[in-house]
């Protein structure tokens, strides 16, 4: 077994006790001011001081070191809630939202989702996938390495289908880990705008079995939100979804209070996206669960609305993720260390926080934190290095990645924010944490 050191590197990692993050704990981070890294077949073998592990490891049995010159180390990041796989940008809709037109108008006039199901419905499977890998590289070269991807611009059994197949090929063609999330349930087809029961019905009687059969999809999700999909009929969706042994996730209360986050809690859903507009009510009931808030600061930015109320949700013990929400309506963004700045300037949070926020947390919400998520012994050695001494530089460098360089399993995958050759890198089992 080759061992690979990574010494000389300021290392900052939340700490994984067995649970997501919460209240004081999300702040909470193992700091290691000279610190070293152990790597062996791709794995984290040892982290700590690097005097003291210099100390326990003879000069033999390093096969390649790499001094870090005192950078910031910290885990890969997590993006827990992405529509990367999409056929077409929607640049004339930018123009129109911030003229003023609302995005549920939008929606309504056949634009928004509806045009990219029309994209997606037009371009074949080698396009698609050829366009979503793209768009997954630049993720990574901006640091990250592990993302959850949905449907949802297929809305129709063949089309889903043909996403999910794509979103597969992405984790088994790049060195990302992928998790793919089933999202029929995106918006109501025009074709069933006067019944959209109907619809419901047929994501439950034929896309679900479907989905099933296929053996992609780990999660479904769905848009509870006024004018798309009512809570009941997100009830029903969701718990068809689970006896087909799916996980479940809402995309919450983002315009509208609607009860989103507190279905989720009900359910015992893995996450609740967005929540833009949830009440205290269901803040306190989403604390009283298990489920993480994943906070999509970009999309706000993006549509000009409030922030997410992070400060009220960790204040109440409300475990908090961060992701890009990168769709090409309402966040055409995949850098991860935007996300970060927005969430510390602009929603209250703290740097450690948010960096428990890009990692740990994300990786609970989509049952990936037994292989990444932090930087303990056993799990995935995937992480980045920064152009500076803490990971408040990624607030700090405002519209600029300070990540310098970016190790999937050891082995260096991008730098100086562009992809490299990449090695061929063995794709774990999925492993689910919930």
């Amino acid at each position: 077994m080759a061992n690979h050191l990574f010494r000389n590197a300021a290392i900052y990692s939340p700490q994984d006790r067995g649970k997501p993050a919460s209240g004081h704990a999300q702040g909470d981070l193992l700091h290691i001011p000279q610190g070293a890294l152990l790597v062996t077949d791709g794995k984290i073998a040892a982290i700590e001081d690097e005097a003291s592990l210099l100390a326990k490891i003879a000069a033999a049995d390093i096969a390649s070191e790499t001094d870090c010159r005192g950078q910031c180390l910290i885990p890969g990041f997590v993006d827990p809630h992405t529509h990367i796989c999409f056929a077409r940008r929607r640049e004339s809709e930018f123009a129109l939202r911030i003229r003023g037109t609302p995005y549920l108008e939008i929606l309504k006039q056949g634009g928004g989702i509806l045009s990219s199901v029309k994209a997606v419905a037009q371009t074949d499977e080698s396009q698609l996938f050829e366009v979503t890998r793209r768009t997954a590289l630049s993720a990574m070269a901006m640091g990250t390495t592990t993302m959850e991807v949905k449907s949802g611009y297929g809305l129709d059994t063949e089309n889903e289908l043909k996403m999910l197949r794509v979103i597969e090929q992405i984790g088994q063609q790049t060195p990302l880990d992928v998790v793919a999330t089933f999202m029929g349930a995106h918006a109501v087809p025009t074709d069933f705008k006067d019944d959209p029961d109907a619809f419901v019905r047929l994501v439950i009687e034929e896309m679900i079995p479907a989905v099933e059969a296929q053996g992609i999809a780990r999660f479904c999700d769905v848009f509870c939100e006024q004018g798309v999909f009512t809570l009941d009929q997100s009830r029903r969706i969701l718990e068809s979804a689970r006896d087909a042994g799916l996980g479940m996730k809402i995309h919450a209360d983002e315009v509208h209070d609607l009860g989103g986050g507190g279905l989720a809690a009900e359910l015992g859903a893995a996450s609740a996206d967005h929540l833009l507009s949830v009440s205290d009510e269901n803040i306190s009931r989403l604390a009283d669960s298990s489920v993480v808030a994943v906070l999509l600061p970009a999309t706000a930015y993006s549509l000009r609305k409030p922030y997410a109320r992070a400060r009220d949700m960790i204040s109440a013990g409300l475990p908090v993720a961060l992701a890009t929400d990168c769709n090409p309506g309402s966040s055409y963004t995949e850098s991860m260390p935007f996300v970060f700045g927005l969430s510390v300037m602009m929603m209250e949070m703290s740097p450690t926080e948010a960096l428990t926020g890009v990692t740990l947390n994300a990786a609970y919400a989509i049952g990936m934190a037994r292989q990444v998520g932090s930087l303990d012994v056993g799990k995935q050695a995937d992480f980045l290095l920064l152009d500076g001494e803490t990971p408040a530089m990624l607030a700090y460098r405002a519209g600029v990645s300070p990540v310098t360089a970016v190790y999937k399993r050891g082995k260096k995958v991008a730098s100086n924010s562009r992809v490299s050759e990449y090695p061929a890198l063995h794709h774990l089992d999925w492993n689910d944490d919930n």
